[in-house]
């Protein structure tokens, strides 16, 4: 199933299947934010921005705005 990194729920894992790159900061793509790559959501700020995933064994804090434009495919476990 696809969707974007915004839909996760704590502990849910998926792979990046496309990614806008107008869009996504260089330094995500550069720590790993890449299709073909895993990813976890891992914690929610408070507020519910920003999310912080585990992505290519980084640890990276993604605004929600920015994560509206990863789309993943989510794996069944």
């Amino acid at each position: 199933m696809r969707i974007t990194l915004n839909h996760l729920k704590i502990g849910q894992k998926g792979i990046i299947s496309e990614l806008n790159v107008d869009e996504i900061p260089l330094k995500l793509l550069e720590m790993g934010c890449l299709p073909g790559n895993g990813v976890e959501l891992l914690q929610i700020a408070p507020l519910g921005d920003p999310l912080y995933f585990n992505i290519n064994d980084s640890h990276v804090a993604i605004r929600l705005e920015t994560a509206k434009e990863i789309e993943i495919i989510v794996e069944n476990n």
